[in-house]
């Protein structure tokens, strides 16, 4: 009998993956399937070796994107599927769900081919409350910063960043910052197979301006806890998982995805529908076994 094979999609930056995600391996071994972390770009990876490839810690795709989606396209059998990568790692993704009216933060969306002067894109921005300018393509907060109206120097900041993503080319949201993160944070639902797992909580990133990035890593480092997720907030994360499987042309449930939300004036809003290469933090699972539904799910698809 041939024994299964699983590539776990990697970085470069993380060879041996994500330590959240190196307990796949002998889960899967328990289950008579071999799996091995494999680094994305790596040419030197038979990708067609495999009976399935899973993404997971490919976290440098950001200053890389056609050359990432390139590769997803090319490998025969890969979990999450290329289609909903390229839809998923452009964050106007969140146009779908809020023509679907899922609740999400509000987004003034800035296209590089317009040529927008400094004029053009201070107008564009809040005259009051903080506000936050980021490119469409990005990941772990990188290339994000946050911004105070009233103060002078922070909105020349401000449109400075935003000159700068425009002039390379990108795509920028400016959105309200949502002050409940300061406090209560992000929630974070992971879901296996369409089916809510656990939730964690992530505490606000960004305190300011956005930062010079090269040599701290691949995102922002965050800080983590386990929390119960609300009916509501369930709801809304549900909600945005079913615009994304109508709108993709899905005929099943994703292998995994992940739905961050903030708490907004009338209720929960989702920030980002997490389905190309999110961390799914299962060891903030308790005991709830997120790992062998995870494993189940992945020789499902064997």
């Amino acid at each position: 009998m041939t024994t299964k094979r699983v590539a776990l999609a990697t970085c470069s930056d993380l060879p041996a993956l994500d330590k959240d995600d190196k307990p796949l391996i002998p889960a899967l071994a328990a289950r008579g399937v071999t799996a091995e972390p494999a680094v994305w770009d790596d040419p030197a990876v038979d990708w067609a070796a495999y009976d399935l490839v899973v993404v997971r810690s490919t976290w440098d795709y950001a200053t890389r994107h056609d050359e990432y989606l390139q590769w997803a396209r090319k490998v025969p059998r890969l979990a999450n599927p290329a289609d909903v990568l390229e839809w998923n790692t452009d964050k106007q993704y969140l146009h779908a769900l809020e023509e679907a009216h899922v609740p999400v933060i509000p987004t003034v969306w800035l296209d590089p081919a317009r040529h927008f002067s400094k004029r053009a894109v201070h107008t564009r921005m809040p005259a009051f409350g903080d506000f936050v300018v980021k490119p469409v393509v990005s990941a772990g907060a990188k290339d994000t910063g946050r911004y105070i109206p009233i103060s002078a120097q922070s909105r020349a900041l401000a449109i400075k960043h935003t000159m700068e993503l425009l002039d390379s080319k990108r795509w920028v949201m400016i959105q309200p910052y949502v002050t409940s993160v300061d406090s209560a944070g992000e929630t974070c639902l992971t879901y296996v197979d369409g089916v809510f797992q656990h939730a964690a909580r992530k505490n606000a990133l960004l305190t300011g301006p956005s930062q010079p990035t090269k040599g701290l890593g691949l995102y922002l480092k965050e800080e983590m806890s386990a929390v119960e997720a609300t009916s509501e907030q369930r709801a809304v994360a549900e909600c945005a998982l079913e615009v994304a499987g109508q709108t993709l042309g899905l005929d099943g449930p994703l292998l995994y995805a992940r739905v961050d939300l903030v708490t907004g004036e009338d209720g929960p809003l989702v920030i980002e529908l997490e389905l190309t290469e999110p961390s799914l933090w299962m060891h903030y699972a308790g005991d709830n076994p997120t790992l062998e539904r995870f494993a189940d799910a992945i020789v499902t698809r064997l």
